[in-house]
Parts: structure tokens; sequence; C-alpha cells
């Protein structure tokens, strides 16, 4: 025990190390050249990554959604062609081990360490007035070329970060491939405010002659897309979403019907890798060829935690099993917000009309269709009822996002019970579990408030959400005072785990109901609510 407590304690201390790259400096813009964009190449020097970053394979995917589920894809896909893969995304929710997938996993903690401190310590003792330490997100991308050259793996898969033109990423100068996903409105602050604007900042990830990939496209992004490909002599493809008959009857690995627009630039991504580093006979950009095996292996086994996901809460006994289920989902866009919506309501729909048709009542014989029946010692099927666990960062509009959500489920018949707004449980300035959010006295609740107040006014606003009774023919029996502020349709918590408790304890008190809890509006929020939910 003790060796693996030290093993712990000496990774805290590198967790604490990368905290102290943590800056309250604005994020990476036009205003400041990226954060100081120029130094990376001086950090690369540092670290003697110059050359060898330039002999990576390097598939390099922008965009506002999805970016992250065609990278899990194209990763998916690749490491089941036999290759060996690197994968760098953000942000991660639990460990920012998860940042690097090393052929398909997360980086083991005895690697991250070495890497590390190889990366920290060359840079701290070059550090000058001039080329300060790195920032956060720089050092992470510092971090991931490192490891991804010393693994000597064949392909790397770079998300952006943010934008594209300034990110640390966009230090790669000769990609093998690059992809764009779906665009839309976000981090409007930095990026732009118009879709053009924005448009020409993922653009910026374009360099001369390298073959790109997009999806359909808003008609002012794609204007901006194409013009910034043809300066560059880029060959620009718009790839249909991926038909669904090509998976020879199986699903995709990551839940959602936007998930086949991402698994279609996937493929174009992948083969497009393929053709262009001398793997011979490869041509699977007609999207009405069968799909070799390997494809389809990597699409239907791919997985990506905190989208789409569903986690049923383990703290609730073996009788209360399935009456908290967790479904997480990080959008925060207004875009992916109605996506959010229409998956929530469609999977809600299918578990309710399961439980239903899997339910026998006592006095029934045989099973339906030799399905296996759930017992109910009984007692009466129950109904369901919905609720919101939500929080936003302070850019986002929540007058746009929370109306998209409410109206798109409202459309499938779904209706909120309650919507309960918490802070973040994450510190922003530190990194890792052992990092503890301020006490309740300190934290300071306006920003929850007002989405609070948002929520209300939506619902006064809209007379159809009144009618909130087919799912659930009872009210929750709400005991509010855990909470700092409750009204009629909404609760806000000081803290996550109080919303959490407040949630398992109402799971006792209206044993008649089943909750089934939408977790969304940051990525961040979805981290610590599984940190919570899978302790």
């Amino acid at each position: 025990m003790a060796e693996g407590n030290k093993t712990v304690t000496a990774y805290e201390e590198a967790l604490d190390a990368l905290s102290s790259l943590i800056t309250k400096r604005s994020r990476a813009d036009k205003s400041n050249n990226g954060d100081r964009f120029e130094l990376l190449s001086d950090y690369l020097k540092i670290l003697d990554l110059d050359v060898a970053i330039s002999q990576l394979k390097v598939i390099h995917v922008a965009g506002t959604k999805g970016k992250g589920s065609t990278c899990t894809f194209t990763e998916s896909i690749l490491r089941n062609c036999g290759f060996r893969t690197g994968l760098f995304t953000s942000p991660h929710l639990i460990d920012v081990r998860e940042r690097f997938r090393l052929d398909g996993d997360d980086i083991s903690e005895d690697k991250f360490l070495a890497y590390f401190w190889w990366c920290y310590d060359r840079l701290k003792e070059k550090a000058t007035e001039d080329i300060p330490m790195p920032s956060y997100f720089h050092f992470l991308a510092l971090l991931a070329f490192k490891i991804f050259t010393a693994e000597q793996i064949d392909v790397a898969i770079l998300e952006v970060g943010l934008g594209g033109r300034f990110d640390a990423t966009n230090v790669v100068q000769k990609p093998v491939v690059c992809g764009i996903s779906s665009l839309g409105y976000d981090h409007m602050e930095i990026l732009g405010n118009t879709l053009g604007e924005i448009a020409g900042e993922k653009a910026g990830i374009f360099k001369y002659g390298v073959p790109a990939f997009t999806v359909p496209q808003p008609d002012e992004a794609m204007r901006v897309l194409e013009e910034n490909a043809s300066k560059l002599d880029v060959p620009l493809q718009v790839v249909p979403p991926l038909d669904a008959s090509l998976l020879n009857g199986l699903k995709l690995g990551l839940e959602g019907e936007h998930q086949y627009m991402n698994a279609g630039l996937a493929v174009a991504l992948s083969s497009t890798w393929l053709q262009r580093t001398s793997q011979l006979g490869v041509n699977y950009l007609d999207t009405t060829s069968p799909l070799p095996e390997q494809f389809i292996k990597g699409l239907t086994m791919a997985n990506l935690q905190g989208r789409a996901q569903i986690v049923p809460d383990r703290y609730t006994n073996s009788e209360t099993s399935g009456d908290l289920v967790f479904y997480l989902d990080g959008a925060h866009s207004p875009e992916s917000m109605e996506i959010c919506a229409r998956w929530f309501s469609l999977a809600i729909k299918e578990e309710n009309q399961q439980e239903t048709f899997d339910f026998q009542p006592p006095n029934s014989s045989g099973s339906s269709n030799g399905l296996p029946q759930r017992q109910h010692d009984g007692k009466i099927r129950k109904n369901s009822a919905q609720i919101l666990l939500f929080n936003c960062m302070s850019v986002r509009d929540p007058q746009l996002l929370l109306p998209s959500l409410m109206k798109t489920c409202a459309r499938h018949g779904v209706y909120f019970k309650k919507a309960l707004f918490v802070p973040n449980a994450s510190v922003y300035n530190k990194v890792g579990s052992h990092a503890l959010p301020p006490t309740e006295t300190q934290i300071d609740l306006s920003w929850q408030f007002a989405l609070q107040r948002v929520w209300e006014n939506l619902m006064l606003g809209d007379k159809g959400v009144a009618k909130n009774t087919d799912n659930a023919s009872e009210d929750v029996k709400d005991d509010t005072e855990l909470s700092a502020r409750s009204c009629e349709n909404s609760a806000v918590f000081s803290s996550l785990p109080l919303a959490i408790k407040w949630l398992r304890d109402s799971v006792q008190q209206n044993q008649s109901l089943r909750f089934q809890v939408l977790v969304t509006g940051s990525l961040h929020l979805i981290g610590d609510v599984l940190k919570i939910v899978k302790k």
C-alpha cells in the first residue's frame, strides 16, 4: 500500500505542477495572437520536437459540434485496421490522462508521469521573461506531441481545443488530412459573432494542398470554408451522413442520430489517411460501397464518455435499482442542445416503452416473445419523472440554450418536473480529484439564480408545459431544505453533491416513480457527475 500511496502522491504532485500553468488571462483569440501562439515553435525547439513533429502522420479535426466524436470514430477505425494510434482530445471529464489515448486506452499513470516531468523540467529550466512557461493548454498539446513521437505511433488524431487558427494543435505544418465537423455559434466572444467569422477561424487548420473534408454546413459557413480552401489549393469535399445500412444491422458505438454525420466524416478521413500514407488497395470514399469489416468494427466499438451516455446510479440499493438514471450529454450550444434534447426524449421513450412491454401483470401467463420480465413483486409498473440538472459557463447565453432544450423536449411530449441548477464542482485553477471546491459559504450562486429565472420565465410563458402530467400522475415529493432557493419548477443547490443527495432522497420518498435525469450544459458538469455517480 505504501508503494501505491507513493504513486498517487507523485501523480498529485504532477497535477499540482500542471495546475500552476492555469492562468486567469483570456483564452486564445485574435487580440492576443492565440495566447502567444508564436511561442509554440520555441517550445518545440526546447523539447527537441521540432523535427520529430514533422514526421507524425496527423489527422487534424476542428469544428463546433462533433469534432470529439469524429476523432473517436476515426481512431477506432484505424486501430481496428491494425495501426498504432494516438488520440489527443479535450476537455477531460474525470482524469487529465483521458486527453492522451494510446491504442484506444488512456495513457498509463507511469508513462504520463515520465513524459510530464521530461517536458515540464526542460521548459522550466529554459523559461525566461521572453519565453515563459507555456499556458495550460499549450503545455498539454506539447505533452501530446512528446508522447506520440516517443511512442512511435502510426497515426496521430488531433482534436482542436478552440477555434483552429490559433489553437496549439495548429503548430502541425503538414497533416495528412483535415476535417471540419458541424459549425455553429459557440465561443463567440473569441471566434466572432457570425458563422462566417467562426468558419474562418476553423478553416485556419487548412494547409496548402492538404485534402480536407467537411459535413453539410449553413451557406454562410460553407462559403467561407470554400474561399479559404481555394486560397490554399485545398481539395475540399462535403461528406454526407453515413448510411446506417452499411453497418450490416449493427449500431454506432456512440448514441444519437447526429452521430451518423460524424461517422461519415470519420470514414472519409480514415480512408484518405490510408490512401495518402500508401496503404494499398484502399478506396472507401464511395458512400454506397460496402464498408470493410475493420471500419464497421471501429464505428460500432467506439466509445466516448459524456456524449449521449446513460448511467444508472450505483448508490441506490437493489430494490430501487434503475429508479435513478442519469442521461449525460455535454451539449453547450443552441444547436447541440436541440440534438441533445431529441436524443434524451427518444431514449426515455424507448426505455419507458420497453418497461411497459416487459412488464407482465401477476396473473398473466408466459412472456412476450420470450423476453425476460422485470420483477415488480406484483406492484404496478412505475411512472417516470424527468428532471433537468444544468449548468453552463457564464459566457453562454441561457436565453438561447434553455428554450432550445425545453421546446425540443416538448415537441416530443417530454416535460421536466423540476430543473436543478448547480455550480460545477471542478475548481478551474486546479487539476485532479484531490482539488477540493471552495466551501459553500464562498460560492457565488448569482449565475445559477440567473439560470433559474430564465427557466421559471420559460415555464410561465409556455402554457403547454403546464400539462406535464402524462408521464407521472403524481407530483414529486419535494424536500427543499437542501436547496439554496426553490421555486415551483426549479431549485438552485449550492453544490452538486447536495443536488445528487436530493435526487437520491427523492427516489426513496417516491417509490412509485422512476427518475430520469438529463445532465447537460457543460462538459465540466458531466465530469463532476460521473465522479460522484461512478465512485
